[in-house]
């Protein structure tokens, strides 16, 4: 047994099947070792970018670890933003590249990169394989370490010789998880002590609390607590319950932003308190005492002031502090957040907002919705409503455009019988729109994109538009955009178009009723922009509610008026409804 097979025979021990990649010369003994395990799935990526970016959709959508594989060099760095995406999102991520041999590294050799030292502020955790008879204790420890405690990626660099030695090793059983933490008596008892004095409580539910929406879930409705979702915890509390207040921050809901700041109790489950949900930080929540319940001890008090820590497994901490539930009467409380509940809602009149929000209307409950980075992503999370946890994939942290499609595919492939509706961005879905070569190569049938496509790069225009004195600087996409049908047809791929909203339905049910994955482009106005929205620099209680009624200047009207008839003359190329 080689290196190599030792790495294939510990990964199939470990319960992976499946793993994203593309090859190169300093990984090639891996590749050749691999015809050795039919038993492991290889996915041929079209970029290593895509192949990262479907290990995190893999990993997000069953909460087990996503797994990618790279050469040396270019190979290696073209990982990088995958890796930094996923230690921001806590995605649990195995990246395994090939090295130059050992005799070589530290000479400038053909494509070598010093991968581990580039990546080592990005990921729990990495290594250099210099013994082969080490690799399957290694490679059981990263997948240890990128599963346990608050997850993440970890990578592990192999020479080519590695690769070629001879082993002469033991294989690695799977270790065992470590327990998660418990919270402490004493800090359940205080936190339980603030709870019941409550007058204003409010729940806040982060990414972290994904595996415990059931234990959370029931915690929140034993307290009869509102209970709101951050951009990366929708899902882990059912959005269908009048609990529910939405998704707070930046373009959070008016009842969201408005309940943090006049909460006087708030206890968040596995949140960061990330600059985008907080606003102002010294005027984040300013009559709440904050109760942080989260595994990283690192993460409590790091961004706002917590009042009570509790350092502990989400799940523990929240059955802990279910057992002497108090259910609130709160009838004024109650009544406001009723009124906040009204206020910012999005236009109807035929937009981005409207396209969104129909497509979004047909989700099923075990359906899964990847997006993109931009406008279409914040509609996404405003207007979308999920009941079951890991059915929302999303790049939160790191803003990744380019996620979305790659990720949707990753989870179509974990998750067959589901279907994975992805929305983007014009723009970001042309950064991996490689991709779609790999859902014709494994026939993967399960995949729905949908580009709202606005002929801009929406969100920095809506920031230019409204902070840069409308100043619009390279963000002008529909002069060189390509025909989105077109592009699906070379892969072989059926798609729809629709540039009204009395054309949308009808593609819709066609584009969701087509036997196979598909494309539905939906062509819509250039000017609108998301809300509610809190300025940069802005108080939550600083909120735009609701778009600003725009008077264009002369200026305006001329850039206006060739966007349209730029988009115009494209589209009268476009009346087919379908590609061939």
């Amino acid at each position: 047994m080689t290196g190599a097979k030792a790495l294939w025979a510990t990964l199939a021990a470990h319960g992976i099947n499946t793993v994203f990649g593309y090859p190169g010369g300093a990984i090639m003994p891996v590749y050749d070792a691999l015809t050795y395990y039919p038993e492991v799935r290889h996915i041929l990526a079209r970029h290593e970018q895509g192949a990262i970016h479907a290990a995190e959709g893999w990993a997000k959508a069953t909460g087990q670890i996503g797994v990618c594989i790279a050469t040396s060099g270019p190979g290696a760095t073209n990982l990088v933003t995958g890796l930094a995406d996923a230690m921001m999102d806590n995605v649990p991520l195995l990246a395994i590249t090939g090295n130059v041999a050992r005799h070589l590294m530290g000479t400038d050799a053909f494509q070598e990169a010093d991968i581990t030292g580039i990546t080592l502020p990005i990921t729990k955790h990495n290594y250099v394989v210099t013994d082969p008879d080490e690799l399957p204790m290694i490679i059981a420890e990263a997948i240890r370490i990128a599963r346990s405690g608050r997850p993440g990626p970890v990578l592990v660099d192999i020479p080519k010789d590695v690769q070629l030695a001879a082993f002469h090793g033991e294989l690695v059983r799977p270790q065992a998880t470590p327990e998660m933490p418990a919270p402490r008596p004493e800090a359940i008892a205080a936190a339980l002590e603030l709870l019941k004095s409550a007058q204003k409580p409010v729940l806040m539910v982060g990414g972290g609390a994904q595996g415990a929406s059931k234990e959370i879930t029931a915690f929140a409705r034993a307290w009869q607590i509102p209970t709101i979702t951050t951009l990366m915890g929708l899902g882990a509390f059912p959005a269908s319950d009048p609990l529910w207040l939405g998704m707070p921050g930046m373009h959070g809901s008016v009842a969201a932003n408005h309940a943090i700041s006049q909460a006087d109790v708030l206890i968040g489950f596995g949140l960061r308190f990330d600059d985008r949900v907080t606003g102002r930080v010294k005027d984040f929540a300013p009559q709440a005492q904050i109760i942080h319940v989260d595994l990283d001890a690192a993460e409590i008090g790091k961004i706002v002031r917590a009042h009570l820590p509790v350092r502990a497994d989400a799940a523990q901490a929240a059955v802990a502090l279910t057992g002497d539930a108090v259910p609130f009467e709160r009838p004024e409380w109650n009544a406001q957040l009723a009124e906040w509940k009204t206020r910012g809602e999005h236009p109807t009149t035929w937009g981005a907002a409207q396209a969104v929000r129909q497509v979004v209307a047909r989700l099923r409950p075990d359906d899964i919705l990847t997006t993109d980075v931009g406008q279409h992503q914040m509609l996404a999370a405003q207007l979308a409503r999920f009941e079951k946890p890991r059915r929302w994939l999303t790049s939160g942290g790191l803003g990744t455009m380019g996620f979305g499609f790659p990720a949707g595919l990753g989870a179509a492939m974990a998750e067959p019988q589901v279907t994975s509706i992805v929305i983007a961005g014009d723009g970001g879905f042309q950064m991996t729109a490689q991709e779609l070569a790999t859902l014709t190569k494994y026939d993967i049938r399960n995949v729905k994109i949908c580009i709202i496509n606005n002929s801009y790069l929406g969100m920095v225009r809506q920031w230019q538009e409204l902070f840069h004195e409308k100043r619009y600087s390279e963000v002008y996409l529909g002069d060189s955009n390509p025909d989105f049908l077109k592009l699906a047809d070379a892969y072989n791929i059926r798609g729809w178009r629709a540039d009204n909203s009395g054309d949308l339905e009808s593609a819709i049910d066609a584009w969701l009723s087509h036997d196979g994955s598909a494309l539905l482009e939906v062509v819509v106005p250039n000017e609108h922009g998301v809300f509610p929205m809190v300025p940069a620099g802005a108080a939550l209680y600083e909120m735009i509610e609701n778009e600003p009624v725009k008077v264009p200047d002369l200026g305006e009207k001329m850039n206006t008026l060739a966007s349209n008839t730029a988009v115009s003359e494209v589209s009268s190329e476009r009346k087919t409804e379908a590609s061939p």
